[in-house]
Formats: structure tokens, C-alpha cells, sequence
């Protein structure tokens, strides 16, 4: 429980400056206690070494221009904030259509260089705060922009400066800079009265403060104490200092998180009676003694430590990753067959019908002869097809069930499920995973026994989001393609180039292959300027490819109408597809060698890559064209790219640099943070203050270590030396956060 000293309960209207209407502003904000003041997390600082010129910036956004040309070099971010020092010159405002206005501002520093402040937004209060001859700290992400000539901030922070600030920066003082809401600014809030709000609070809790990290592990790291490094992520004398009060204030919070993980791992392994399987299985050493080629080291070695898992009679719960191509399936597949050869049942929930039932199909195919029951259960189905399924499931014939939601919706019941394979798993919730393990764990006699549980995912997880998202599952990693795949070769291709790939494609299919030409959307779009599968389809039928049998398959389909297209193109009926990303999941045809994907730029970095794993499924040398439009060519090696179409970029050039899923995904988290990776609210990233996965890895990684080898010595936190972390801990599980706990 957070304990609540007098001190922690003063109402802040009281505090020096600021008074009920301010008060009632930053309860608004979540600000009302000194304990909340505290919490507040630093934007930045004010320091002499850290305050750039115009010159610096510009010689920074030439250098961003040189790394868009080789992408596997990317910084942690595309563009970092520059702050600069600046007096406001003059300032305009012009009307825009709409009613709206723009207001600019000229601005200089004390080198003489210039830029230009555009603001779109909350034009009234800039209005009012941008005078003529005023000082401020600018803040923000610099672009060069042709149309002023000159470098610009389009809203920017904006710190006003008085003579006391810059007398105390040639004193060498470090001043934080905090965020500030718009209804903050406009009640009158300003920096240096948040500034001192902080140092009222200090003074308020300096002795409430309690160290939640073990001695050994402070000793062992050189961290300072919590009440130090609180303090000083506020007020440090130097950036030196600030910088160790992060280093510990993000290994802190890496550390409780990872601690709950290793918890949450022990618990499960602890409380939950597993299924025992022995790794015996007659129809798995069958099915690899058919198949056309040798698994790889990889391969074999992640079913090791699967079977190692399984045996133990505790429920496994492992992620297994691996790159587009790399066997996932077929490991899983013979996971499966040891599990029916010990007398259980399985089950592979994957996200799409089409899917589903592609790996029914070739389920079927692989298992031929091996007496193995498969069982297809899908929404699609009708009542009397779905009725025999669940009775087969239900009475234990049906040895393999793979479905889609239909696996848990409904009255259906298993018969001993042993094992539950959960393919592309960021489509899925916990509360659906967690629904098909009761499932399983009431099929068993005194539903008792929990199913092991493998997740797939599709394409490699970053190791940072590895660690938080999948903290609490053992990870098993295919590392290696198989040998009988050629690497896919990549080209970015421009739109005065377009007629060139359709050539190309027309070559391919000449030679007996099949092609993909995947769109951003399903139909044309008036407010975007992007092609569409629709309107293409009709024009490849009647201009381009006049004499080839064109498909379209697109997500507004019906199931009925997928299915008939994608087995038209998987028996070559069908010589080019024209789809949308529906395709990106699971569609393996492998005499597809060249996909064309329009508007490549529209497409994120890992869905590109899983879209371009819909070819090379076989052994002929097979091709990913990126179209994009002709301007693209010309912003490679100017500095006035722009954030996002910078973003762009980089996406096309690693694509064409490399085929490496795992380098795609670190590449990618750089570039769109962890919450866009893994899907916002869903993801299941916690919200780090200090902390950042992208970052901070190293930091992560070793937060990591110590916290699992805290639990395994010392699974309840009852020792005496963690106490304080003990109530830490069941604080954050009960929802209370604060800088200080008995």
C-alpha cells in the first residue's frame, strides 16, 4: 500500500503561485498531490552544451539525408529534437481556406541564423505569446523547407527566456523543461512555475522517499539511491548527473516490470498441473522421413527444447519465432504429431479462413497414410458440416482440429486437449488464448490438467519487445531459412518505370510461373491519391494482360468467393493475382515467383516483408517489386525529405538491402516505435516513464537477468532484504503508483 504522509496530502492550490483556478487545471492533468509533481517526467533541460546553433541543426539534417541512401545504418530515430536559442524578429499572420489562419514567426539566434516558427493551431495564444524582441527556447523536430527558404519548426516547444534563466545557464546551471498541455499554457502555467512546484514538493517528501531496489543490486551496478536520483532527474547540477538519474530511474522501472514477469512465469509453472508427453512419436519420425528435405539445425533444435518442455508435466507456454519461410509451420506440425502419438488431441487456431484452410489442406497431404484425423472447424461452415466436426471432436476421432475463432465459439467440447498452437498471435487476445486453454483443461478427466501452449508469430519480434509484450514465455527462435530457398531479390521500382515490371511479370508467366500485384486499397479513393485493386483488375484484364487469366481477391469478399479464387491460383488456373493485403497472411502457392506491390510506400516495413514472403515458397529464384512514385527518386539525397516521407524511404531501402526478418524488425521498431509494431491498446507494452524499449535494450536486457534471478531465489519476495520491493510490487499489481512506499 502507498503509505500517505501529511506532507502528500497538501492541496497544491496552496502552494506558492498557484493558487485554485491553476490548481483545478493540473488536477485535470492528473496533477493534484506533491507526490504527483514528482512523478512528472522531464522533457528535457536547459544547458549551455545541449543549446544548438541554426548551423548545428542544418549540419545535422544534411547528415539524416546521407543515411537515408543506406538504411541499415538508421539512428534510434529518424529525426531527434534540436533546441536552439532564439529572439523573435517579427511575426505574421495570413488567412487560410476554411476560415483558418497560419501565423509564422521569424526567428534568430545569436550566430546570426534564421527560422521560421509555423503554427496552424491555438493561433490565439501564439498570437499572444510570440512578441517582438521576446527570448525563447525552441524545441522540435527542423526541417529545411524550400517554400521559406530556410529551417522550420512547425510547432515547436517554446520556453519563454528571461535574463535570469540565461544568467544561471553561464553559471553552468541545468534547468528541466516539462510537458505542458495547451490548457495549461493558457491558464498561465509556465516553466519556471512548474520548476518550482517541483522544488516545493522535494522539500515536501525529501524523507518519505523509499529505496525499493536491493543493496547488492545498487552495489553491482553503481546506482545511486531513489531519493538521490528522483532529486536529481529534477535538479541536476550537470548533465552528468542527470544522466545516472535516468540510468536509474529506467533500470528501476525495467526491474519491477520484469520482476512481475518472472512472477507471473514461476506462478504458472508452479500452480498449474501439466501434461506429461514423452518424446516418442512413430508418425512425427514418419513425416520427417517423407519430407522433400532436411530440417535445419534450427529447426531441430527448437523442437528439442518444445519436447523438453512438454515432458516436465508443467504447462509449457513458449513463443516460437522465426522469419517469413522459415519452418515454423512444419515444427509445429511435428510437435502436434508427438502429442497425438501420446493419446491427446491438438489444436491450431489461426486468424483467417483462407488460412485455416490452406493448412488443413496440406495437413491432409502431408499426413496421408499416417492414420491422423484432421478436422477443418471455420465459421463458414454450414450447421449439418460444423455438427459432425464437433461430434468428431467431441468423441476424440478427430486427432488434429484446425479453426479459426470457431475453435472456442459455440458448444464445442474437446476430448483430452494436450497441446493448443496459436499461429500469427498478435491477432488474438489474451482473453481468446486463455478461453481455448479452459477448453482444454475442462476435457480432461477432474479438469485438472492445463494444455501446453505454443504461440507463433508472424514475422521475428524485436528482442526488446521480446522481452515486455512476451516477458512470461519461454522464446524458441528459428534463426535459418532452409537450404532449398533462394533469397527473394528486391528492386524499388518508379512509376515511369511501371510498364517494365509488367513486362517482367508477362516474362515470368511465359515461363509457366504466377505473379502477385498486391494494392493499398480495395477501391478508388477520392481523398487519396493511391491506386486501387478494383479499378486495376479491370484495367490488367482488358489492357496489360488482355491474353492471361487475371484473379482479384479482396477482404469485402465472402469466404465462398476467396476460396474459389485462391484455388483457381493455387491449381494455375489463375496466371496473376490482383489482391489486396488479404494475401499478407499464410497464401502459399509455390509456383508464385514475382509479386509487384503499387504504392509501396503506403505499406509499413513489416507488412512488406510478410507480403514478400508470399513468394520464394518453392526453389526457383523469385522477385519483390516496391512502385513508388518518380518524386521519391529525387528525395534521396536532399535534406528536405520531411520526417514521414524520410520514414518511407528507409522502409523501400531496407527492403531492397535485405531479406533478414530479424534486421526488418529492429529497423521497423526504429522507425515506428513499439506501440505502432505491436498495435497500441492491444499490445500489451506497458508505459514506461523513463524507460524506452528502442533505446534502452542493453539497460532492459540487464534489468532482465537480475529480476529472474531474484524470483528464482526467492520466488514470494519474503526475504527481508525485499521487503520494500515485496510492497512495491503488490502496490503496482493493486493500481497505486508513488514515489514513496512503507
Amino acid at each position: 500500500m502507498a503509505s500517505q504522509t501529511a506532507a502528500d496530502t497538501v492541496p497544491l492550490q496552496y502552494v506558492k503561485g498557484i493558487g485554485p483556478q491553476r490548481a483545478r487545471v493540473l488536477a485535470s492533468e492528473g496533477i493534484v498531490t506533491p507526490d504527483d509533481v514528482l512523478r512528472l517526467v522531464p522533457r528535457g533541460y536547459i544547458d549551455r552544451s545541449l543549446v544548438g546553433s541554426m548551423r548545428d541543426i542544418a549540419v545535422r539534417l544534411q547528415a539524416q539525408s546521407e543515411w537515408l541512401e543506406s538504411p541499415g545504418n538508421i539512428p534510434a530515430s529518424v529525426s531527434s529534437e534540436s533546441s536552439v536559442l532564439v529572439t523573435v524578429d517579427h511575426v505574421s499572420e495570413r488567412p487560410l481556406r476554411g476560415g483558418r489562419s497560419m501565423l509564422t514567426a521569424s526567428v534568430g539566434d545569436q550566430m546570426g541564423g534564421q527560422a521560421q516558427l509555423v503554427f496552424w493551431n491555438a493561433i490565439g495564444y501564439y498570437r499572444t505569446l510570440l512578441k517582438v524582441g521576446e527570448r525563447f527556447l525552441v524545441s522540435g523536430m527542423p526541417e529545411f523547407n524550400d517554400r521559406f527558404g530556410r529551417l522550420t519548426f512547425t510547432h515547436p516547444e517554446l520556453d519563454r527566456v528571461d535574463d535570469d534563466d540565461i544568467e544561471r545557464m553561464k553559471q553552468g546551471a541545468v534547468l528541466s523543461m516539462y510537458p505542458m498541455s495547451q490548457r495549461m499554457k493558457s491558464a498561465g502555467i509556465t516553466m519556471r512555475m512548474l520548476r518550482s512546484l517541483v522544488n516545493s514538493a522535494l522539500e515536501l517528501l525529501q524523507n518519505s522517499v523509499i529505496e525499493v531496489l536491493p543493496n547488492e543490486i545498487l552495489e553491482r551496478h553503481h546506482l545511486m539511491q531513489r531519493s538521490e536520483a528522483i532529486r536529481k532527474i529534477h535538479c541536476p547540477e550537470s548533465m552528468a548527473e542527470a544522466t545516472e538519474a535516468w540510468r536509474r530511474l529506467k533500470y528501476e522501472e525495467f526491474f519491477l516490470f520484469q520482476i512481475m514477469l518472472a512472477q507471473r512465469q514461476g506462478t504458472l509453472k508452479r500452480s498449474e498441473p501439466g501434461i506429461v508427453m514423452h518424446p516418442k512419436s512413430p508418425r512425427a519420425r514418419a513425416l520427417m522421413e517423407r519430407l522433400p528435405y532436411a530440417l535445419t539445425s534450427a529447426q531441430r533444435r527448437v523442437i528439442n527444447e518444445i519436447i523438453a518442455d512438454v515432458k516436465q508435466g508443467i504447462p509449457m507456454h513458449r513463443l516460437l519465432q522465426g522469419d517469413v519461410g522459415s519452418g515454423k509451420t512444419i515444427v509445429a506440425l511435428l510437435c502436434m504429431l508427438n502429442a497425438v502419438d501420446n493419446g491427446y488431441q491438438t489444436a491450431l487456431m489461426v486468424p483467417t479462413e483462407i488460412l485455416a484452410e490452406q493448412h488443413y489442406r496440406n495437413f491432409i497431404r502431408l499426413l496421408d497414410g499416417l492414420d491422423v484425423s484432421v478436422e477443418l472447424l471455420v465459421g463458414a461452415q454450414g450447421k449439418k458440416v460444423r455438427r459432425t466436426v464437433e461430434d468428431k471432436v467431441q468423441t476424440g476421432q478427430a486427432h488434429i482440429i484446425v479453426g479459426t475463432h470457431a475453435l472456442f465459439d459455440g458448444n464445442i467440447s474437446y476430448n483430452n486437449l494436450g497441446l493448443v498452437v496459436i499461429d500469427e498471435q498478435h491477432r488474438f487476445g489474451v482473453a481468446q488464448r486463455a478461453e481455448l486453454q479452459r477448453l482444454g483443461r475442462i476435457s480432461h478427466a477432474g479438469h485438472q490438467l492445463w494444455p501446453h501452449v505454443l504461440v507463433m508469430s508472424a514475422t521475428p519480434i524485436p528482442r526488446t519487445l521480446a522481452m515486455t509484450v512476451y516477458g512470461d514465455l519461454d522464446t524458441s527462435v528459428i534463426d535459418e531459412l532452409p537450404q532449398h530457398r533462394k533469397p527473394i531479390k528486391t528492386k524499388v521500382v518508379f512509376e515511369s518505370q511501371i510498364k517494365q515490371a509488367y513486362d517482367f511479370i508477362r516474362e515470368h508467366v511465359r515461363d509457366g510461373r504466377q505473379a502477385y500485384i498486391v494494392f493499398p486499397l480495395v477501391e478508388k479513393s477520392e481523398k487519396l491519391e493511391v491506386k486501387s485493386a478494383v479499378e486495376h483488375y479491370e484495367y490488367f484484364q482488358k489492357s496489360v494482360f488482355p491474353d492471361l487469366t487475371v484473379g482479384l481477391l479482396h477482404g469485402r469478399m465472402t469466404a465462398a468467393e476467396k476460396d474459389v479464387v485462391m484455388t483457381e491460383f493455387l491449381e494455375a488456373r489463375t496466371k496473376v493475382l490482383v489482391a489486396t493485403t488479404v494475401i499478407e497472411v499464410g497464401v502459399d502457392v509455390p509456383n508464385a515467383t514475382v509479386m509487384l506491390i503499387e504504392n509501396a510506400e503506403r505499406f509499413g516495413l513489416a507488412q512488406l516483408h510478410q507480403l514478400r514472403g508470399r513468394v520464394g515458397r518453392g526453389a526457383d529464384q523469385s522477385y519483390c517489386l516496391l512502385a513508388t512514385k518518380d518524386h521519391y527518386r529525387y528525395h534521396l539525397k536532399s535534406a528536405d525529405a520531411g520526417v514521414e516521407r524520410a520514414k518511407s524511404i528507409a522502409r523501400l531501402r531496407t527492403m531492397e538491402e535485405t531479406t533478414n526478418g530479424f534486421t526488418i524488425a529492429e529497423v521497423d521498431l526504429n522507425l515506428r516505435g513499439p506501440g505502432d509494431v505491436m498495435g497500441t491498446r492491444q499490445s500489451g507494452i506497458p508505459e514506461f516513464a523513463y524507460a524506452n524499449i528502442v533505446s534502452d535494450g542493453d539497460l532492459l536486457t540487464l534489468a532482465r537477468s537480475d529480476a529472474f534471478a531474484v524470483v528464482a531465489d526467492d520466488p514470494e519476495l519474503v526475504q527481508p532484504n525485499h521487503a520494500a520491493l515485496r510492497r512495491h510490487v503488490m502496490a503496482q499489481l493493486s493500481g497505486q503508483n508513488s514515489v514513496h512506499i512503507a
